[in-house]
């Protein structure tokens, strides 16, 4: 059975993407700890991370860069942080959180609870800075 990412890369369930090429995909996560907190998925479907091939873990970090620069430039931030946790959906993912501080990526953090207008306003603002 596909996971939920792959349902959403399938278009089955409806996301806000940011960016995608022919291996990667980009999405806000739907329940962000800050605005522009974004996730980065491989299309393949894989488990863990680090079961991608070199080449594709490597590439993977690249695609994400590239993300993270725009969510920066949409979102002015100290830095973007990264987190690799991989246990709430069986595929893999990389968290990208803008940080005005180290707590911003502390997943125990409550989650914000965004419209559709803003999910939508988020995701606009990170496409333009790509």
């Amino acid at each position: 059975m596909a996971t939920i990412f792959s349902r959403i890369v399938a278009g089955e369930i409806p996301c806000y993407k940011v960016a995608e090429d022919d291996k990667f995909f980009a999405f806000l996560d739907i329940n962000p700890l800050v605005k522009g907190h974004t996730l980065v998925i491989p299309k393949q479907e894989v488990d863990y991370l680090f079961d991608l091939s070199d080449e594709d873990l490597a590439a993977m970090q690249v695609f994400a860069k590239h993300v993270a620069a725009a969510i920066k430039r949409a979102f002015p931030c100290i830095k973007v942080g990264q987190a690799v946790l991989g246990l709430e959906v069986p595929h893999a993912h990389i968290h990208l959180i803008p940080m005005q501080s180290e707590k911003d990526m502390l997943f125990s953090n409550p989650k914000l609870k965004l419209s559709d207008e803003e999910f939508r306003e988020i995701a606009d603002a990170i496409r333009a800075a790509l």
